[in-house]
């Protein structure tokens, strides 16, 4: 999605030009890879952060183009919301330092951006969803100012015919607490905006990409629970993990008719192990009708008949308006094309050591799972898997998820008895410094003793301040006050006061 698409109409000729443009990009992506014709020179990680903006009050502040043009770094870039916008961390080796040296960047960055933010009255907020988001700023008129957004928006709507429908019921806040459910609707895809996360891209070459993109499937559930953020929605308690079902929700291109036929949702987790990434390129051209069909003029088989590496912009143009959990990407770098899987689960925050700790977590667990004599996902049905996404991000750390060999288990017991030995061989196996490794891992290990990640810390913080007296609205105010001086103090969130 991140090309630029013209603001225009589309017609029947349109579609059925691109749909054969994509099928020309399947014969060819099948011929690169029988051909080995990718570069992978050395294990690459990359990251991306959605984030909010704040105001006075802790209000939503509808200032990215303001706030962007101040930054004036090409590292931060424009989002869905007004409200929102993105780091792009420079791709980097997994190996060595590189960790540290990440979290060191991303700390200068930050801080940079927060200064010149403030020069217009606005403050960064690393958080998965922002607890101050009313329905009023799910207004079309607060889409960011960039043709493919309000296309997107556009091209949604005309697919689902109707409004879009939020509707999730949460666990309860605390002893004493009812379940709070939502009940909302919505006239724009601006919920998808409350959704910042954090994506995390590894390169890998062609042949390991199936066990890669198997066992971050196997692995969605786990860091959901341990790193849910996304606890409030419209002042309501939902999930731990609110962005998972809201992100579902805010892109579903299905009325309730084609839903009760099982039409798949553009927000998806999958339905199979795979064994290439062809797999998952073939099924996004089989099941999903294009939202945005524009074409371009190159035949990426006549690309490759010239010797030239073709753009496939076609297939990634699809690619990015289908949001798998973990998508396959098909990327060129200086005309030389290689692969990567970016996994979607994470949210963003609480703090930067946070992130990379989740993110070397991740690294780590699933490089061990590729290297298994027995490979987990030929002892689990995908079902399973899938189970453990919505049951880590509705319940965090009280979630039961499904593991091979234990069966069912608490996420921070999960963690201390299987998964955290492994992530340290997995870190161990990409070359991170023994340094590095400690640093991030301990930060999981201690999450999980604490059984404390940012949605329990938010949840434990609001309830507190409601029990004093005060009501929803002031609760989340104060708590989003306390949590961004914490989170702008470093420390991860197992260490944060609750009051």
């Amino acid at each position: 999605m991140g090309r630029h698409v013209d603001d225009r109409g589309f017609n029947p000729v349109d579609r059925q030009r691109y749909r054969n443009k994509m099928q020309r990009g399947l014969d060819a992506l099948a011929r690169m890879l029988a051909d080995g014709n990718f570069s992978f020179p050395r294990q690459q990680m990359g990251l991306e952060m959605e984030l909010c903006l704040v105001g006075p009050g802790m209000e939503p502040s509808m200032s990215n183009a303001e706030v962007l043009e101040k930054i004036d770094e090409p590292a931060f870039t424009t989002e869905l919301g007004q409200q929102n916008i993105e780091l792009n961390v420079e791709p980097r080796v997994l190996a060595g330092d590189s960790a540290l040296q990440l979290e060191d960047r991303m700390r200068a960055a930050l801080r940079r951006a927060d200064d010149s933010a403030h020069d217009t009255g606005a403050k960064i907020v690393m958080i998965g969803t922002l607890p101050t988001l009313r329905s009023a700023h799910f207004d079309p008129g607060w889409l960011s100012r960039n043709p493919r957004y309000s296309l997107l928006n556009e091209q949604i709507f005309l697919a689902r015919g109707e409004e879009m429908l939020l509707d999730m019921e949460g666990e309860p806040l605390g002893e004493g607490y009812h379940s709070e459910r939502l009940h909302s609707y919505a006239n724009s895809i601006l919920p998808e905006s409350a959704c910042t996360s954090v994506q995390l891209h590894l390169q890998v070459a062609p042949e390991d990409f199936a066990a890669h993109w198997n066992a971050a499937q196997c692995l969605a559930g786990v860091q959901v629970a341990i790193g849910a953020n996304s606890p409030f929605l419209l002042g309501k308690a939902l999930w731990h993990e609110t962005r998972i079902p809201l992100f579902l929700q805010a892109t579903d291109t299905r009325p309730v008719e084609l839903k009760n036929q099982g039409v798949r949702p553009r927000v998806w987790f999958g339905e199979r192990w795979i064994t290439s990434i062809f797999d998952l390129f073939e099924e996004n051209v089989r099941y999903f009708p294009a939202l945005l069909p524009d074409p371009e003029e190159e035949d990426p088989v006549a690309a490759l008949d010239a010797g030239r590496a073709p753009t496939l912009a076609e297939l990634r143009l699809h690619n990015g308006t289908i949001w798998r959990w973990n998508r396959p990407v098909y990327d060129l770098v200086d005309g030389v094309p290689h692969l990567r899987i970016e996994n979607r689960v994470l949210p963003s925050g609480p703090s930067v050591v946070d992130i990379v700790a989740n993110a070397a977590f991740f690294y780590g667990a699933q490089r061990a799972l590729t290297e298994q004599d027995r490979p987990l996902w030929t002892q689990m049905s995908f079902a399973a898997a899938e189970e453990n996404l919505f049951s880590g991000a509705r319940s965090g750390f009280d979630a039961h998820l499904y593991w091979p060999g234990t069966g069912w288990v608490a996420p921070d017991e999960l963690v201390m008895r299987r998964l955290l030995p492994m992530a340290h061989e997995g870190l161990r196996a990409c070359g991170v410094s023994d340094e590095a490794r400690e640093r991030y891992l301990g930060v999981i290990e201690q999450r999980c003793l604490a059984r404390r990640n940012g949605a329990t810390w938010q949840r434990e913080t609001v309830a507190r301040l409601e029990e004093r007296g005060a009501n929803r609205h002031e609760a989340l105010t104060r708590m989003l006050e306390h949590y961004i001086a914490l989170a702008d103090g470093g420390d991860p969130v197992h260490t944060w006061p609750v009051g």
